[in-house]
């Protein structure tokens, strides 16, 4: 089992930045690949940032270039930087873990989730 804690979400204003966490606990997950993923009110869960230990790390096409993943597993942690935010970013951001799966994009390929984090970017 593995256990996920976000935190760092907030609101700030367009053009602003946050640095989301996801701290896990109860196995270490730096075999896990792990995700972040969002869900704005009525919309689908959708892929932002992803990365298997070692690999190669993906991101939206809509945050590509203003995004950045990282991971500590030293410190079984994983970050989110976000700069030149946007209104449309506004969401619940939820990291997500799963030992070795088929598509790191792809939401429903992930067991574990954290309880989310709110991000509100103000125009």
């Amino acid at each position: 089992q593995v256990q996920l804690v976000e935190s760092g979400g907030g609101l700030v204003q367009a053009g602003g930045s946050l640095r989301l966490s996801c701290a896990a606990s109860g196995r270490t997950f730096s075999s896990y690949a792990v995700g972040w993923f969002r869900q704005a009110p009525g919309m689908e869960r959708e892929f932002v940032a992803a990365t298997r230990n070692g690999g190669s790390t993906y991101y939206a096409g809509s945050v590509k270039g203003r995004f950045t993943f990282s991971r500590d597993n030293a410190k079984n942690t994983v970050y989110l930087q976000m700069n030149s935010l946007k209104p449309e970013d506004t969401a619940v951001y939820y990291c997500a873990a799963e030992r070795d799966p088929p598509r790191v994009t792809v939401h429903h390929m992930y067991t574990y989730w954290g309880q989310g984090t709110q991000v509100t970017v103000s125009s």
